[in-house]
Parts: structure tokens; sequence; C-alpha cells
């Protein structure tokens, strides 16, 4: 079965359609690269698929393993470079429960690290997470 169908728009957009849900959304060039920046960029979408990645898998792992990760949010920093264009770095600030143990804390850090995103993505990608207990 197809994952997704993309359909070209005009003014360098996108439409992407999730076929198991139907779920739509757009993409945009970015403002830097001759679009108007009014949606993700697929660049955008990729550092933000990391992180989204990582809370996922770690959620995963976490009720595998008899605790409930919640409230984890993240923020994302995509940060580019030329020749060739691509996405170099990508920071990733997770943000969680403070109420986690040690071992938890460890756990879900090496859990977010391992994501199926963080080994997929080239191994040229700086990948910088940090991880704040609140």
């Amino acid at each position: 079965m197809d994952t997704a169908h993309v359909t070209q728009l005009e003014d360098l957009r996108t439409e992407c359609l999730h076929v198991r849900s139907g779920e739509r959304f757009p993409t945009d060039a970015p403002v830097d690269n001759q679009g108007k920046g009014a949606a993700f960029s697929p660049t955008d979408l990729l550092a933000t698929s990391l992180a989204a990645c990582m809370i996922t898998t770690m959620d995963i792992v976490s009720r595998a393993k008899g605790f409930v990760l919640a409230g984890t949010e993240a923020r994302v920093v995509k940060h580019m470079a030329s020749d060739p264009r691509r996405v170099h770095r990508v920071e990733v600030h997770l943000t969680m429960d403070a109420a986690l143990t040690a071992e938890q804390r460890e756990l879900m850090e090496a859990t977010a690290h391992g994501c199926p995103v963080a080994r997929s993505v080239s191994p040229d990608l700086i990948q910088e997470v940090t991880f704040t207990y609140r």
C-alpha cells in the first residue's frame, strides 16, 4: 500500500496526502529559496520528523516499560548549508517530565538518539539533541 501521494500545486507548493488516513497538508518552498514560507518546507518536515520520531519512539518504549511519558515537547531548529543545498544540522530541544527516574531518563535519551529517523538520515547530518526536565 502506498504511504503518501504528493501533488504539485502552483507557486512552489505541494499537497501531501497520507493514504491510510486521508489527512492532507501543504508544503511551500522556504522564503530563502523562492517560496513564501506559508507552510512547512520539505526540509522543515525532515527536521520536524526527527523530533516527532524521537517523541513517538520514547512513548512506545515508556509504555512497554510500564511508565507514562506525558507532555513531552520539542523545539526544532533547522540549519541549512549550501554547495549542495541541504539540511546541515538539526537542533532538537526536548522538554520532559522531571518525575522520571535517572534510569528512565537514560533509557529515554538513548531511545531518542536511536529512533528510526535518526538512524535513517545521512551520517553527515549533525543532530544536536538536548534534554530538559521540568
